[in-house]
């Protein structure tokens, strides 16, 4: 089992490697899917749009971002450091808000709550996939080229996404699919790797060897049963580490090499067919981005619109 992505080669700068776009900009609070909660009241899910500034380029590769939080809290601008950083490479990232429908979830806390709030998530992170198809051609995506990421809670979704693509969920964006061409899991994976076959994306599985949160076995278990399905994974084990993000630098790094490789991102990608669409995308204010600042949280109902954005210290629970 590889532990590591060996460095992506080529002469600098190498969109998707190097650091291309010094400024970033977001569009906020984009409706992207409706799903009820436990009462049964319809929910509206947001995501914020992060695109390198002044980008060109027309067959762009994606990333959903997938907050932490147990299932219980967090919000999409938690992680903004993780998803700024993909972005100034070059990739196009939603950093979406997804249902929390349990009271705190952890591996030693599993239970009928727990796995329903996980599938619900899970649900939600395949309607942002759905969406960013839906937007490919406004957006300069390569359909072939959506992935899925996260952290600790975001992890098991972005995980679940991967591997569990059978059943699409009714969180909205029907008649697109909601299949990724890879997922990076950061704290996740999903226990005795279950519903890991032959067709699913592959996998890089970060993991701290003494995470008391979600067990280190989750991510072994995912990553072994994707080997054994001839499925290409890896799996970065942090002798000690705990329930935490890695280091920014190696994490965008080795992800950024393991999709450069997963995707085939040195080749020309395959551009969008028109679909019809709903959502307006407000044009986006370009700023340089800001020294780190307190994570905002996420604005419930906000209008939609374009706002710089800056650093904001990484969500650990």
């Amino acid at each position: 089992m590889p532990s590591e992505v060996p460095p992506t080669p080529g002469a600098a700068p190498l969109r998707y490697r190097d650091e291309l776009f010094p400024t970033v900009t977001i569009a906020p609070d984009l409706a992207y899917g409706s799903a009820p909660d436990l009462q049964g009241r319809p929910v509206t899910l947001r995501l914020d749009l992060y695109q390198p500034a002044g980008d060109t380029a027309r067959d762009r590769a994606a990333i959903v971002w997938v907050h932490g939080g147990g299932f219980v809290g967090g919000g999409k601008g938690d992680e903004r450091p993780q998803v700024e950083a993909f972005a100034r490479r070059g990739f196009v990232v939603v950093s979406i808000d997804y249902r929390l429908l349990s009271n705190g979830c952890s591996g030693s806390t599993l239970g009928t709550e727990c796995t329903n709030a996980a599938a619900a998530a899970i649900a939600d992170g395949k309607a942002a996939v759905r969406w960013l198809r839906s937007q490919a051609v406004d957006l300069g995506l390569d359909p072939g080229r959506i992935t899925i990421a996260g952290f600790s809670a975001g992890a098991i979704v972005a995980t679940g996404v991967g591997v569990l693509g059978e059943d699409p969920g009714a969180s909205g964006n029907p008649g697109q699919p909601s299949d990724v061409a890879a997922f990076i899991s950061v704290a996740g994976g999903l226990p005795d790797g279950q519903g890991v076959d032959a067709s699913d994306a592959p996998g890089y599985l970060f993991s701290g060897s003494a995470d008391d949160v979600v067990p280190h076995q989750w991510s072994v278990d995912t990553a072994e049963a994707l080997q054994a399905a001839g499925v290409p994974a890896v799996l970065h084990t942090t002798p000690g580490g705990g329930h935490d993000l890695p280091d920014l630098g190696y994490l965008v790094q080795q992800s950024s090499a393991f999709l450069y490789r997963e995707l085939d991102l040195g080749t020309p990608g395959t551009p969008a067919t028109p679909v019809t669409t709903t959502t307006t995308i407000a044009p986006a204010t370009t700023t340089p981005s800001r020294a780190p600042a307190p994570a905002l949280p996420a604005a419930p109902g906000a209008a939609v619109g374009a706002t710089p954005i800056g650093a904001a210290p990484a969500y650990t629970g």
